[in-house]
């Protein structure tokens, strides 16, 4: 019996790594967890248990643990980070602003959460990855309209927002009815970013102030500028998201109902659970994740790939991409896929014809000019990872064999020298 045991324990231990990755990001399933406070892992419990059912190992760690790092000999511990620490002033062991950044630019995946007492830290981060937080530090979202109001009272910095990116691959292909609470500070997209994007945006009647005090003059953050959420996809598809409330991701939100101040619908039920979580799939690479295998090009009529074309001849190219779909890989299915056929600039631009299974194809004529060619596609799309694919090859007016001969020269006996001197014969 207990052989029995021993051999299972160790059948578990060889395949529960290969069980819990097929259930998990394409990236990894390892996320740290940094939390101001450990009642956060209680009260905002659904969406980490979410996390879990989904196949991800979370491990919570106070902001300020003395024995924090992200990597060890070179090689980084986990996949993902999220920062639910928006108080944070400094965090523990070797983390600092320096190490988060290096960690988003090695292609890891980060969740960042704020809240009206956000530290300059966490600000800071913000704004490395495109995003600026109100400089004041008492400054809260108010919206006078789309506040969200009870039988008694209302609270107009909890508002209710229904202003969503129109993205499938971003928030999922079913329809977010209910609009998303949010309590928290605004933000804004920098301009020299072309990485960002708002994925909850803010109502025209929204600005930025202290609510406890008058402000004498308007506020810099008015209307559908403010951003509540936005998400970053780096030139690495590392991916990021940013919200101005920490409240949003709460069980106490998740279960809230909804009422704006200024519409008769009301909702049982808020839409966080579902936009949180459907948000989250998408920053670690459960959804819109490409990649392409079996590139090919060949003459027409043939199947190996030559070293060599010459001009005018007919060649096929094709490639395959698929979509990680949170289990597996599915055809990814488009219209839009484009090849260059690049030297310098394209000679050749085509696009691909599909056949529903994620083969992409096309055939065309080698143009009339000699030279150092590549394939080339490249593809990016709203809410994609990015495919960049080239390969190279020469393409000759006419396929020339070198031969060398032997010419030597007169000259005396000591002197004489030996060249060779190459000559070209077409066949």
């Amino acid at each position: 019996m207990r052989r029995q045991s021993i051999i299972f324990f160790f059948i578990t231990l060889i395949l529960l790594p290969f069980l819990s990755h097929s259930f998990s990001s394409i990236n990894g399933h390892r996320l740290l967890v940094l939390l101001d406070d450990p009642s956060l892992q209680s009260s905002h419990s659904i969406f980490f248990n979410s996390l879990i059912s989904r196949g991800f190992h979370l491990d919570f760690k106070l902001a300020d643990d003395p024995n924090l790092t992200l990597q060890r000999y070179g090689n980084y511990l986990y996949d993902g980070l999220v920062l639910f620490s928006p108080t944070a002033e400094r965090l523990g062991g070797s983390l600092d602003l320096d190490a988060v950044v290096d960690y988003v630019d090695s292609g890891h995946d980060l969740i960042l959460a704020a809240s009206a007492s956000a530290s300059d830290l966490i600000r800071n981060i913000a704004t490395e990855c495109g995003v600026d937080f109100d400089d004041d530090p008492l400054a809260m979202v108010i919206d006078h309209n789309d506040h969200v109001v009870s039988e008694t009272q209302g609270d107009h910095t909890l508002i209710a927002s229904d202003d969503f990116i129109q993205s499938d691959v971003i928030l999922g292909n079913t329809k977010i009815e209910a609009p998303v609470l949010f309590k928290g500070i605004a933000h804004s997209l920098n301009p020299a970013s072309s990485l960002v994007l708002k994925v909850l945006s803010a109502s025209q009647s929204a600005y930025s102030a202290n609510p406890d005090s008058k402000f004498s003059e308007p506020p810099l953050l008015t209307g559908s500028a403010i951003s509540l959420v936005s998400i970053v996809q780096a030139r690495n598809n590392a991916r990021i998201m940013i919200s101005g409330s920490l409240d949003m991701f709460s069980n106490r939100l998740f279960k809230s109902g909804v009422k704006k101040a200024e519409s008769s619908n009301k909702y049982e039920k808020s839409s966080n659970e579902q936009f949180v979580i459907e948000l989250s799939k998408w920053v670690f690479h459960e959804r819109g994740h490409l990649k392409a295998v079996n590139v090919r090009h060949n003459k027409v009529g043939e199947t190996d790939e030559p070293a060599i074309y010459r001009i005018n001849d007919d060649l096929d190219f094709s490639v395959e991409i698929y979509e990680w779909c949170g289990k597996n890989w599915e055809p990814y299915v488009t219209n839009d896929v484009q090849v260059q056929f690049y030297m310098m600039s394209p000679y050749v631009l085509k696009t691909l014809s599909t056949d529903q299974k994620g083969l992409y194809y096309t055939s065309f004529k080698v143009p009339d000019v000699y030279g150092v060619f590549q394939f080339k596609v490249e593809y990016q799309r709203l809410g994609y990872t990015s495919l960049s694919l080239s390969k190279q090859f020469n393409s000759s007016k006419l396929d020339l064999k070198i031969y060398f001969s032997m010419v030597t020269l007169v000259g005396s006996y000591d002197n004489s020298n030996v060249t060779w001197i190459p000559s070209y014969r077409v066949e």
